[in-house]
């Protein structure tokens, strides 16, 4: 088992403690927005119960389910999940950037994602370098607003847009609308980094 680094913040989605301030946000929005539990679960194409069990902590929504969720509610996943919104920010270290782990929420391997910009309601840009460990996979395929860009900055992945597969390495890079439905892979033999910027910020 790999040693988790104290040395920087780890946001495990999925963990207690994430699944508690998940589910405590994803209520927050629901009844700012005057919505009841069963109409967002219809909105969001889910179970009443499953989404019960979200708002308690006591389960974690698949990656396409969130997306759902989070755009009914008009918010983004970020805001669910980080723990301090820092408008003023300038610099982020190397070694010092949250670094979310999707495992636990993706029910899959080898993705995580390292806050190149921490989200924040006062940046229209959301950037991470996604890092995929061989045979990784995010889960998907996934649609959204907005317009997303890559640079692959390690190994070599596929990317799967609109149906169409394309194969990518070192120096490649990648721009698509959002509203295409679209997920990647690592189909190399080493891990594969992927500088990613989107907007607006939706993860």
């Amino acid at each position: 088992m790999n040693k988790i680094d104290r040395r920087r913040p780890e946001y495990e989605m999925g963990g207690t403690v994430n699944a508690v301030r998940l589910g405590t946000r994803l209520r927050l929005a629901r009844q700012t927005r005057g919505m009841t539990l069963k109409s967002l679960a219809t909105a969001a194409n889910c179970s009443e119960s499953l989404l019960s069990k979200i708002e308690n902590g006591k389960a974690s929504p698949s990656l396409p389910m969130l997306h759902r969720l989070v755009e009914v509610l008009d918010t983004n996943i970020g805001w669910m999940f980080e723990e301090v919104d820092d408008d003023e920010a300038i610099v982020f270290r190397a070694g010092a950037r949250p670094l979310i782990t999707l495992d636990a929420l993706r029910r899959g391997d080898g993705i995580s994602l390292e806050r190149v910009i921490p989200y924040s309601s006062g940046h229209l840009l959301q950037c991470n370098i996604h890092h995929i460990e061989p045979d990784g996979e995010s889960e998907g395929p996934i649609q959204h607003v907005g317009e997303e860009v890559g640079y692959v900055l390690t190994g070599r992945i596929e990317l799967i847009v609109d149906g169409k597969n394309h194969d990518l390495t070192a120096g490649d890079a990648f721009v698509f609308r959002s509203e295409l439905p679209h997920h990647y892979r690592n189909v190399g033999k080493e891990r594969a980094s992927i500088f990613w910027v989107n907007t607006p910020a939706t993860f």
